[in-house]
């Protein structure tokens, strides 16, 4: 049975003005809480945001662990809790990434050049709201 979106993170609604940036992210972070430095696949570096296209998010969601498809059979499937995401309201701000395919009324972001992920998260019952974890992209 499907999960909805509600059970997989929490109720309230995220913060209106930008919540402050972690230390080790301020770095990644303008005054106005956007990316400063464009974000990239960890594994083949490919572009997935350009600088100023997303605004940081303070979010605890559960994404499945990056693994390879018999690791991740091997280790029963777990996942990681992520609580830094860069929030994306258009689809089209995307450079570069896939959706997998629905998960209930979930689609994983992945790279769409080499398909490392998930990188992040997107509900579709909220069609402007797509999450990609700090920890799972590099920046430049």
């Amino acid at each position: 049975m499907a999960a909805a979106c509600a059970e997989m993170e929490p109720a309230a609604p995220p913060p209106s003005p930008p919540p402050a940036a972690a230390p080790g992210s301020a770095e990644l972070v303008c005054a106005q809480g956007r990316n400063l430095k464009a974000v990239l696949c960890q594994r083949c570096g490919s572009r997935v945001l350009l600088p100023g296209a997303a605004t940081f998010a303070r979010r605890e969601l559960l994404l499945p662990a990056m693994r390879k498809k018999a690791a991740a059979a091997a280790a029963g499937g777990g996942g990681d809790v992520v609580r830094e995401h860069w929030l994306v309201r258009d689809m089209f701000s995307f450079e570069n990434v896939g959706f997998t395919r629905d998960v209930g009324n979930v689609k994983f972001l992945v790279c769409a050049d080499c398909e490392a992920g998930p990188i992040g998260w997107h509900c579709l019952d909220d069609k402007d709201s797509f999450y990609v974890a700090l920890e799972r992209v590099a920046h430049e």
